[in-house]
């Protein structure tokens, strides 16, 4: 019998034993983690853009210095032609001996020709100016590379902390619910024991539902949450991921305004990829102006040339040219302009960037001296409606009071928990936004 009910119960277990099995294992994830996958080849979308479009400025940059460098060529040509030989200035010329002339017809013959040739730039100010703007053009793009690692960090740990915050939202629902059926336990004892009535029993209910509510509030907001944040590191959405990391507040030491804006100016990737984009479009420019003077070009070739492969006789040819513009229907005039105005651009971005790093450095220290009072502030509120609640029930449970003054007490709590969590919030973010300003966020997060 006993056998019989193992078997049984064997039976029952192996399909969800076999289910826990295939079950994917939770991802323990802290935000250092979270940047590092997001970070990774495999992982954001603009983190594997930002390194093709390095490799895009490498090729171009290889392509500018291809003008610098020998051409070589070879090639083996045969060909059987007839010709016309007047069209090339020959008359047909008579001669002393009677009936011979040179024909003005000729043909068919063959001509075999194996030759290998090189041509190389001696002096060309403007390509050598364009292959200094395309190694400008990569240093540029390496900076924007860095900035949208950044930009990537920055966005990861923002999703993270919203992921933090509903954690922290939903374990304060689950103390309120806590604190509700407690209230309401108390109600009950309170009325049993003649010291209570029925509407204080239902008016804890309907406080119990309340936080009830909020509490499947607060679990759907988390679930969004990890998804957006599943969505931004590069992961599958369907895979388990539990964040290990808590709100909390880290106290930072005073902050300098004046240092953060010489950090940032260091720091920021936008400000080097930018000030590379203003090198780049200068260098454009002088290389747009020298198209102006003369360029020196070496050639050579050597090759073996007959009528077919058998007669092949050595043949040669070198030389130097030099090209000196005159006159190109002012399409040289227009592409200076054009890049003259391309430099004033990027000037002008320069100065506007400067000012918006100081403008973010600015605002991120005032918001973050703004959220440590209110972090300061919360926590005071809080212990303070710990306290009011505590008194209240003890007065409840004296009959000096009714259940009104305990639940107004609990709906203060309840504020000040919030309170908390939303200050926590705005502590983090507004150090995150102070580490994206001064371009420190990825050494922050370590």
């Amino acid at each position: 019998m006993q056998s019989t009910k193992l078997l049984a119960a064997l039976a029952i277990a192996s399909p969800l034993l076999a289910q826990l099995q295939s079950r994917p294992p939770v991802l323990q994830l802290s935000l250092k983690q979270a940047v590092e996958i997001a970070l990774a080849p495999e992982g954001s979308t603009r983190v594997k853009l930002a390194e093709e479009a390095l490799k895009q400025a490498q090729s171009q940059a290889n392509e500018s210095r291809a003008a610098l460098l020998p051409d070589f060529e070879s090639y083996v040509q045969y060909q059987n032609e007839t010709n016309n030989l007047e069209a090339f200035g020959f008359r047909i010329l008579n001669t002393p001996i009677a009936g011979f002339q040179i024909p003005s017809f000729v043909g068919p013959f063959g001509v075999f020709d194996m030759r290998a040739s090189v041509n190389q730039s001696v002096f060309d100010f403007s390509a050598i100016r364009r292959y200094q703007a395309s190694r400008v053009a990569i240093e540029a793009v390496k900076a924007d590379n860095e900035g949208t690692r950044n930009q990537v960090t920055d966005q990861v740990a923002r999703a993270y902390l919203a992921g933090l915050r509903a954690q922290a939202s939903l374990d304060t629902a689950h103390a309120n619910v806590d604190l509700s059926e407690a209230l309401l336990r108390l109600a009950q004892s309170q009325k049993e024991a003649g010291a209570g009535t029925g509407i204080e029993i239902t008016r804890a209910e309907v406080q119990l539902a309340n936080d009830r509510q909020q509490l499947l509030v607060a679990e759907n907001d988390l679930d969004r949450t990890r998804l957006q944040l599943l969505k931004v590191i590069g992961l599958k959405l369907d895979s388990p991921v539990e964040l290990t990391d808590r709100l909390s507040y880290i106290p930072m030491d005073a902050v300098d305004e004046a240092k953060q804006l010489t950090t940032a100016r260091e720091n920021r990737a936008e400000w080097k990829a930018q000030s590379r984009r203003e090198e780049n479009a200068r260098l454009n420019y002088s290389a747009t102006k020298m198209e102006r003077l003369p360029s020196v070009s070496a050639f050579a070739n050597y090759g073996d040339l007959g009528s077919d492969v058998n007669n092949l006789l050595p043949t040669r040819s070198i030389g130097a040219s030099v090209k000196i513009p005159l006159f190109d229907g002012g399409r040289r005039d227009a592409r200076r302009a054009e890049s003259a105005s391309q430099y004033r651009s990027e000037k002008i971005r320069t100065e506007d960037l400067r000012d918006q790093i100081e403008l973010d450095v600015r605002t991120s220290i005032d918001s973050l001296r703004s959220a440590d009072a209110q972090v300061k502030t919360a926590q005071d509120g809080l212990r303070l409606a710990e306290k009011e609640l505590a008194q209240a029930e003890r007065r409840y449970k004296a009959g000096v009071t009714n259940s009104v003054e305990v639940t107004d007490a609990q709906t203060r709590l309840a504020r000040a928990r919030d309170n908390r969590v939303s200050a926590l919030y705005n502590y983090n973010l507004a150090r995150i936004d102070l580490g994206t300003a001064t371009g420190t966020i990825q050494s922050m997060i370590q």
